[in-house]
């Protein structure tokens, strides 16, 4: 192989390593951009009647139970709390005013 087609080959090899070397940076930077979940906000029952105006905590409490906004229940019977999905519970409430 002659002098001339090495130094063609060696270029092109370095050009592939810093191609690579920069794809590896976009997807370092990306996947580290991905890795942090967004934060999840939980309202009780009052805190959301209190977020929409004119909304009851009776309300919130059969959205609930109809299933129609994403809750969870921490703890059994009267000491429990039933925590709404903020998130949820405006994008129900935006979808039913358009």
């Amino acid at each position: 192989m002659s002098e001339k087609a090495k130094a063609i080959i060696d270029n092109m090899l370095d050009q592939l390593v810093a191609l690579q070397e920069s794809i590896e940076k976009e997807d370092a930077f990306s996947n580290k951009n991905k890795a942090r979940p967004e934060k999840v906000e939980m309202l009780t029952i009052k805190e959301s009647a209190e977020l929409i105006d004119g909304l009851s905590e009776h309300t919130v409490r059969q959205l609930v139970k109809q299933g129609k906004v994403k809750s969870i229940r921490t703890g059994e019977g009267r000491n429990g709390k039933i925590l709404v999905n903020k998130a949820d519970l405006l994008s129900y409430f935006v979808a039913k005013d358009k």
